[in-house]
């Protein structure tokens, strides 16, 4: 199956959007937290620089809108050999992430070569679990 946008994404919510905290999110944090040693933070403000760069800043991220965002996985080689590390550097710190793929990322608000930005509700949604659909049972 092939698909069309790919993030990269932790467990925890961020609260605008009630959506797993992006990849860059989660580094940030850990950098406010002090949670990395120097050279580790350094590697990753080196990439993160690289990627404001490289990555055309949305307008809506900027403006803290109810988005999150998607890469392109028709453009997003040299994008997630650059998530290499960080990748690294999340695992290091024992924090789960997720690569997630999809053919639908929600209401494209934003869109340019490597990237979509997708509206949210930012509203959770918990539902009831399901009886059990095991032949056992």
């Amino acid at each position: 199956m092939n698909f069309k946008y790919v993030r990269i994404q932790g467990k925890e919510l961020a609260e605008n959007t009630m959506h797993a905290k992006g990849v860059f999110s989660i580094c940030m944090q850990m950098l406010r937290d002090d949670v990395m040693i120097e050279e580790d933070a350094d590697l990753y403000k080196e990439i993160d620089d690289w990627f404001a760069k490289e990555l055309p800043w949305p307008e809506p991220c900027k403006r803290q809108e109810k988005v999150i965002c998607w890469f392109k996985t028709e453009n997003s080689d040299i994008m997630m050999k650059m998530m290499q590390p960080v990748m690294w550097l999340l695992e290091k710190y024992n924090h789960p992430y997720y690569v997630v793929y999809t053919n639908f990322p929600g209401e494209v608000v934003y869109e340019d070569k490597y990237q979509v930005c997708c509206k949210t509700d930012g509203k959770l949604i918990i539902e009831p679990l399901q009886e059990s659909w095991s032949p056992e049972d």
